[in-house]
């Protein structure tokens, strides 16, 4: 019993420091998921195509799921077309008051992550790539709240 103890508590202190190991890259990873996410919703708010432009993967869609007249009516844009509405200034008019954002990194696992952006008037939900040593948004849903 001694031994079965004694075992169990080195596998718990090995198990506690290979976790405790992995945080600080998991933590990294977060951060950079953030930056990536900053960069989407900033470069949309700002009409800043660059920043817009870094942000996406080369297949980036985007489905937007809204309400009128009692039916569900779904919307998509490419990657493209977020970049031109950016550049043409056309992404958006909004009040600097209303230009707010909530980023939650939902999971960060094996090169793809997962996380929920809040804003005055959309959540958007977002998958991410690790793509050639950067992330990128592959795909987002959004469903507005107005």
């Amino acid at each position: 019993m001694k031994k079965f103890a004694l075992g169990f508590s080195l596998f718990t202190l090995v198990l506690l420091n290979f976790s405790a190991a992995t945080q600080p890259k998991k933590t990294s990873e977060e951060s950079a998921v953030r930056s990536t996410i900053v960069d989407y919703i900033e470069g949309y708010y700002t009409g800043d195509a660059t920043r817009m432009e870094r942000s996406l993967h080369p297949h980036y869609l985007k489905h937007t799921i809204s309400r009128s007249d009692g039916k569900l009516k779904m919307t998509e844009w490419t990657g493209l077309q977020m970049v031109q509405a950016a550049r043409s200034h056309e992404a958006v008019n909004l009040p600097a008051s209303e230009k707010t954002e909530q980023i939650t990194v939902l999971d960060v696992s094996d090169g793809l992550a997962s996380a929920k952006l809040v804003t005055p008037h959309w959540v958007d939900y977002l998958t991410l790539s690790k793509w050639n040593g950067d992330w990128k948004i592959v795909s987002v849903v959004l469903t507005e709240t107005d």
